[in-house]
């Protein structure tokens, strides 16, 4: 990491089914068309469906010297489990997006971190698309960061999309700026 250039380093984590190697690849690629250096490292539960998965994207200005995030900077969990391995990891400052339909517990964190409680599966049932909640989660962490935006991702999506789930794709953007509204209508505490 170079000393005074960009850097962001993020864990997203839920169980499997969730999408969570699907948004680590949109949040790589749509960085990767902003110009920035990439790595994402998935890992997967034994049991993927139903077990844990979380993947590790890290976004720099500069060339990436490991792939393997340890303490992040920000992290998207969408399920309690992850909530619990994960949270302890926060860098100071750091901030955490949790999908409160799933996470019913106040995580205990540093006061630094801030801490964005979204809705994602209800918010993506609103939608009529429950899937959708990785996208919502997304797009509130896009909004929060501003580094990139939903509108970018809306445009990389079709690039991690199997062609077979295109039809999704209005869905999945609609998904991507609701979280990004949700998470802009949040005032900091």
């Amino acid at each position: 990491m170079a000393a005074n250039g960009f850097c962001e380093e993020i864990i997203i984590a839920g169980f499997g089914g969730q999408g969570i190697m699907l948004t680590g690849k949109l949040l790589a690629q749509t960085a990767m068309k902003a110009g920035k250096e990439v790595t994402y490292m998935p890992s997967y539960g034994a049991e993927v469906r139903g077990g844990t998965a979380n993947c590790m994207v890290v976004i720099s200005e500069s060339e990436i010297a490991c792939p393997v995030v340890a303490t992040p900077d920000s992290l998207i969990v969408l399920n309690k489990a992850s909530l619990k391995k994960f949270a302890p990891r926060l860098k100071k400052g750091g901030l955490l997006i949790m999908n409160s339909s799933l996470i019913d517990v106040d995580p205990e964190l540093d006061d630094s971190i801030e801490v964005v409680s979204v809705p994602a599966d209800e918010l993506a049932v609103e939608l009529g698309s429950p899937r959708s909640a990785n996208m919502v989660a997304l797009g509130a962490y896009l909004q929060k960061r501003g580094y990139l935006t939903p509108d970018a991702a809306a445009q990389a999506l079709p690039d991690v999309l199997a062609s077979r789930y295109h039809k999704t794709l209005p869905v999945n953007i609609k998904a991507l700026h609701k979280g990004g509204e949700y998470a802009g209508n949040q005032s900091h505490d």
